[in-house]
């Protein structure tokens, strides 16, 4: 074994500046997650994306020349990157980018417009179950005993249920429409982060700052609230963001079988649906909302595994 220099090293002693200078800066539990989720190319490109067609979704339907609902019915079915022969848009150069549909209508505005629909939907049923999720789970494993075992039966009752089956029946019964949606999807799509709550509640509340509030007189809901939540946050945004996915899937499938958004509102299922029709003779109508649901979905998926491994206590150093 190879010895090592001693004189490579010398003695700082208590000089304070040599000796903070070899010393790792301290960093806060959130500054090392996000430390290396920017390390993290796979993910930061996947929320770069993200970030972009939010914006796109909702910003570039205002700049186009073209609305979503406006029919053409001189330039129905154009390929990619047709220019317009309407005489109400003449000396303006106006193309229609992503070609238009069966009525004429312009895809690229019905593309981001129904990409805001589907996104608009996703989000709010996410929320939805975030909200119901986190009070349940919270309450289940910080009370614990009986009202644990109850409150768990009754989240597995709900599980035991096929969920596109619940949801397709609630849009059967409900009008059709963008609330009825969100609401199909919260009925059953809670229970999986109140499992998740719960989980994190059992494993914390028995810490020594949550025994000291309970010594404190703290109530019960403060203490969920002020306590055992925060301290789960970084498992919830990992769990929201990788529902995220399966909620825009969801929005799709029904609009493609005529249960979702009602006509003529755009979204990525209602394109899809209107692709499929046409899809031998023109197949980028149905490549289009198609690429843009793939897209999306595989962007939140792999932000979600980025911020799992980011977040991760077992891979600090």
């Amino acid at each position: 074994m190879e010895k090592i220099d001693k004189s490579r090293f010398g003695w700082v002693g208590a000089d304070p500046e040599h000796r903070e200078g070899i010393s790792r800066p301290s960093l806060t539990y959130w500054r090392d997650a996000m430390g290396r989720l920017v390390k993290n190319r796979v993910a930061l490109v996947c929320l770069v994306f993200i970030i972009i067609l939010l914006l796109s979704c909702i910003l570039l339907p205002f700049f186009s020349p073209f609305s979503s609902r406006e029919q053409h019915l001189a330039e129905t079915n154009q390929g990619l990157f047709s220019a317009c022969v309407d005489e109400r848009f003449e000396g303006q150069n106006a193309v229609h980018i992503f070609g238009t549909d069966k009525l004429g209508r312009d895809m690229w505005t019905r593309t981001f417009e129904g990409g805001r629909v589907s996104l608009m939907i996703a989000f709010a049923a996410v929320f939805v179950n975030l909200i119901i999720g986190m009070i349940y789970g919270g309450v289940s494993g910080y009370f614990g005993g009986v009202v644990d075992n109850v409150m768990m039966r009754i989240v597995e009752i709900v599980n035991g249920i096929p969920y596109l089956i619940v949801v397709l029946l609630l849009m059967m019964v409900l009008p059709k429409g963008t609330f009825s949606m969100v609401v199909a999807y919260a009925t059953v799509g809670w229970t999986g982060m109140a499992r998740l709550v719960r989980g994190q509640a059992l494993s914390l509340k028995n810490q020594e700052f949550v025994v000291a509030a309970e010594a404190m007189g703290a109530k019960a809901s403060r203490i969920i609230a002020k306590h055992l939540l925060p301290n789960a946050l970084s498992v919830i945004i990992i769990n929201v963001t990788l529902a995220v996915p399966s909620a825009i899937f969801t929005e799709a499938f029904l609009s493609y079988i005529g249960l979702g958004v009602p006509v003529p509102q755009p979204s990525w299922g209602v394109l899809a649906q209107e692709g499929a029709s046409v899809f031998q003779v023109y197949p980028s109508k149905l490549w289009i909302p198609a690429i843009a649901i793939s897209l999306t979905m595989l962007s939140f998926n792999l932000l979600g595994d980025g911020l799992r491994d980011a977040f991760d206590p077992r891979l600090r150093r």
